[in-house]
């Protein structure tokens, strides 16, 4: 597999560094899921570190933190009571139950930034990004995989903080997933950081330049009819 969408329009797209200014306008909303262990959250962060016109929403979650991971940084940490309390407030623009967790977006930091002009990433599972779609039908969805199956394992078995009972919850539940992916308008494959980094960028700012990207949406939707086949006779052989 390869994971280069090799936008034909590549050429045409200055980069935006950092320290560079961009255009007065309204910043391009893009949400960005995958299934566990894709690579999302890293791929995501670099995008944000290497150019400055990106706002990496912040999320609210009930999951316990992860090693490294700090409030108000990866997530903001709450109780399902506090959770429960601020979706009754309607601060959210969206969120959803995952493995047993709340995920959210916080409505008022992603309206402020896109106001401002940023490009707003939301790194959200598919439940919420549909709901974002259906109230922001401008924004774009890109959907993160991993170059295989086996590849998907081992990065879920490195983190080293889930039992093989969540591993195993999280494989079925990507084989679910997969039937939604027709929704996204994009498919990337992330076997290389670099490269991957220079897609999503090339692709948000097509957005802005008005480019015809539809020829390059249709790119690597085998990919995922591979990765459900793999994954039904995974969990048949588990049975």
């Amino acid at each position: 597999m390869t994971n280069n969408i090799l936008m034909k329009t590549n050429n045409d797209i200055e980069p935006i560094k950092k320290n560079e200014t961009i255009n007065n306008h309204r910043g391009v909303l893009a949400v960005v899921s995958g299934f566990s262990g894709a690579g999302k959250g890293t791929l995501m962060k670099e995008l944000v570190n290497r150019y400055h016109n990106y706002a990496l929403s912040i999320s609210a979650t009930t999951r316990d933190p992860r090693d490294g991971e700090m409030e108000g940084r990866e997530y903001f940490f709450k109780t399902h009571e506090e959770f429960e309390k601020m979706i009754a407030q309607e601060e959210f623009i969206e969120y959803a139950m995952y493995v047993d967790h709340y995920y959210g977006t916080p409505r008022e930091y992603v309206e402020r930034h896109l106001n401002d002009g940023d490009d707003v990433i939301l790194e959200i599972e598919m439940q919420g990004a549909l709901t974002v779609k259906k109230k922001f039908p401008e924004a774009i969805l890109l959907f993160i995989v991993a170059p295989s199956l086996s590849e998907l394992k081992a990065r879920l078995g490195k983190r080293g903080t889930e039992s093989i009972a969540v591993i195993e919850a999280r494989l079925k539940r990507a084989l679910e997933e997969a039937d939604v992916t027709d929704s996204y308008d994009y498919i990337i494959v992330n076997d290389d950081l670099e490269a991957c980094v220079k897609e999503v960028h090339s692709i948000i700012q097509g957005e802005h330049n008005d480019l015809d990207l539809s020829r390059e949406k249709l790119r690597n939707r085998r990919v995922i009819a591979d990765f459900k086949a793999e994954l039904e006779a995974d969990i048949l052989k588990q049975k």
